[in-house]
């Protein structure tokens, strides 16, 4: 009994070692995400309503190598993007993975620029990747969802008020109604820290402005007042600090905003100008039936210092504020001057989809069903599978996902639990019964309800 007993425990203990060690080989590496089938399902469905969306309004699918030379991707590379690219060498090739889908872009638009049609409208979804530390949100290799249009020298601003009505029409096709997309314009800041003269600290001021968004448990006063406080630490004097905190603290509507704007009384050609193109855009992207309710003039947001140089937007999902930015991108004036002389404006949005895949779904956000898109499986009951071939082509060619259960050794009840398991909505069972009336039972996996069906009724019941 006493060996017994030693037995059962270093056999546990060998199990479990075995375990742990099946669990170290399979486990993916920190930052890469793997989904399970139904998982799996929902996510290429936000992919698939994404890429049509994108097509809807005139976008060209782009597909660039993962790999590039890593002189292409660090020309505009530096700090901690260069401290993340994975790169290594090949023979005596130096290659690096892409760690985003606009520097392909550039690289590509410089080399085909004869050859293409502008305004050059394009949309890419593919993988990216960054040696960045993984945590809750944040992975090392992720899906990018983008669009850019390039112009040739010059790019009309009505393609920067198109922006907003692409990302409304996708977030209400995923089944979102409460979101806010927020818009600002990089002149307008440009133009403020010009005219105070405080152009060299206009990076450490854009920070603390940025950290309003971490504070937004405060009441909004209580984020100025910490944004003033950080300005006079950096030296700012109280005038300067004045008009900053008049600015980031205007809120209303487009119209109001563009009120307040003007009514601060800035005299710098940038911010008019700034202040100008907010006014015309806001009011295209009502024409372009974006209602108020999801969109907003927020002088509070800036995004990248020395990328973006026009419009910039920011759209955040309101019953899920911790999520942060789920779709950001802007106006940039030259999109490959590391690559040819030629000036190309252009503007565009990023949807960070395994983020926001993950986030939601660790939220709950989305709602996962059947781990298989097949919607029919047939059984056949005899060794005579011609009849449920010929069926299940003829359903296929009426675009109704099936599959056939070829193990017939195996008893009805396993046959069946595959169905369950993989929530498969109906089974169609055909044995001598079938075959010499020629009918087909159809069984509806979640009722139980089963029913004789010729061909055509069954047709048109499955394509419903």
């Amino acid at each position: 009994m006493f060996l017994d007993k030693i037995f059962k425990k270093e056999n546990k203990e060998e199990i479990q070692e075995n375990i742990s060690k099946q669990e170290l080989i399979t486990k993916p590496l920190s930052g890469f995400m793997e989904l399970l089938p139904a998982e799996q399902i929902v996510f290429n469905q936000i992919m698939d309503t994404i890429r049509q969306t994108y097509e809807l309004f005139g976008f060209i699918p782009m597909d660039n190598p993962v790999l590039e030379r890593a002189e292409v991707l660090l020309a505009k590379a530096g700090g901690e993007t260069e401290k993340q690219i994975y790169r290594f060498k090949k023979g005596d090739t130096d290659l690096a993975m892409r760690f985003d889908l606009t520097v392909p872009l550039a690289r590509y638009v410089a080399q085909n620029q004869r050859d293409l049609a502008f305004p050059f409208k394009r949309y890419s979804i593919g993988k990216v990747y960054r040696g960045e530390r993984a945590q809750a949100g944040r992975f090392r290799e992720f899906y990018q969802c983008d669009i850019d249009v390039i112009g040739y020298e010059k790019l009309d601003i009505r393609f920067d008020a198109e922006i907003p009505s692409i990302i409304y029409t996708i977030f209400k096709k995923l089944g979102f109604d409460k979101f806010t997309i927020r818009i600002n314009n990089r002149k307008i800041f440009n133009g403020l820290f010009e005219s105070l003269k405080v152009q060299e600290k206009s990076a450490k001021i854009m920070q603390s402005i940025d950290r309003m968004e971490k504070m937004r448990n405060l009441p909004a006063g209580r984020q100025v007042e910490k944004v003033n406080q950080e300005l006079k630490e950096l030296g700012l004097l109280e005038d300067q600090i004045s008009q900053i905190s008049k600015l980031i603290s205007l809120k209303g509507n487009s119209q109001e905003m563009i009120k307040g704007l003007k009514d601060l009384g800035i005299e710098n050609e940038q911010f008019e100008e700034g202040v100008e193109e907010l006014k015309k855009v806001s009011i295209l992207i009502q024409q372009l039936g974006v209602p108020e309710s999801n969109f907003i003039i927020d002088a509070t947001i800036a995004r990248g210092l020395d990328y973006y140089t026009g419009i910039v937007y920011e759209t955040r999902l309101d019953e899920y504020p911790e999520i942060g930015s789920v779709c950001s991108g802007g106006r940039y004036e030259d999109l490959a001057s590391q690559y040819t002389d030629r000036k190309l404006p252009g503007v565009g949005i990023s949807i960070g989809l395994t983020r926001l895949f993950d986030q939601l779904l660790e939220k709950g956000a989305l709602k996962t069903g059947s781990a298989t898109p097949t919607k029919v499986l047939v059984l056949p009951m005899t060794d005579n599978f011609e009849k449920s071939l010929q069926l299940a082509n003829k359903l296929r060619k009426n675009k109704i996902s099936t599959e056939v259960s070829f193990n017939i050794e195996s008893k009805m009840k396993k046959r069946l639990g595959y169905a369950d398991k993989l929530e498969i909505p109906f089974s169609i069972f055909i044995g001598e019964d079938e075959l010499s009336k020629g009918i087909y039972t159809l069984k509806d996996m979640k009722t139980g309800e089963q029913e004789e069906l010729t061909e055509e009724n069954l047709l048109k019941k499955l394509s419903r």
